[in-house]
């Protein structure tokens, strides 16, 4: 059997303790729905494999310069390494079928046309700048040279990234989508 005292005294302790519950409880409720499980670092969010879109560049003066047609893609992994290449879309064949035995017009082609490169990367978060430290590259004056990227939006499936010292002084816009 139990007994219940329900004296003047104890019903107003237990209203008071609901009284003092109900707002605690309202208020970390709100809080736990207003924040997410666990909040997605830039890192988190650049990761993964980003198919070329399009890309503009500009003079330091503000002047527009023309870009050629490119395919490519970047990759950043979620152990810090990274890959990038761009290919023009009319890059020709090699008409001997030998990419050791190139004419002297396909070999500049593909000199100029294309670039490719891969190495280690760290991302800091507070300026959206990912620093890359380029190990190897079809431009050999790349590697080990300072590198930096600038995010200046990603979404689940876009990544804008400004390269501000990109080739000829050219501050080149990339946009990217994310590869399904």
């Amino acid at each position: 059997m139990i007994i219940i005292n329900l004296t003047a005294d104890n019903i107003r302790k237990a209203k008071a303790r609901r009284l003092i519950a109900c707002p605690i409880v309202t208020v970390l409720t709100i809080a736990a729905m207003a924040t997410p499980a666990f909040a997605e670092s830039l890192k988190d969010k650049v990761v993964g494999t980003w198919i070329y879109v399009s890309s503009t560049a500009k003079r330091a003066d503000g002047s527009s310069v023309p870009r050629p047609q490119l395919q490519g893609a970047v990759t950043y992994t979620a152990d810090g390494h990274f890959h990038f290449i761009t290919v023009p879309v009319d890059l020709p064949k090699i008409a001997s079928g030998d990419r050791l035995k190139p004419t002297l017009e396909e070999a500049q082609a593909v000199a100029t046309g294309v670039i490719a490169y891969t190495g280690t990367y760290t991302l800091d978060e507070s300026t959206k700048t990912v620093h890359p430290t380029v190990v190897t590259s079809t431009f050999p004056n790349m590697v080990a040279s300072d590198q930096s990227r600038i995010i200046t939006s990603v979404t689940a499936d876009e990544l804008r990234l400004t390269n501000p010292g990109g080739s000829g002084g050219l501050i080149l816009e990339l946009v990217f989508k994310r590869a399904k």
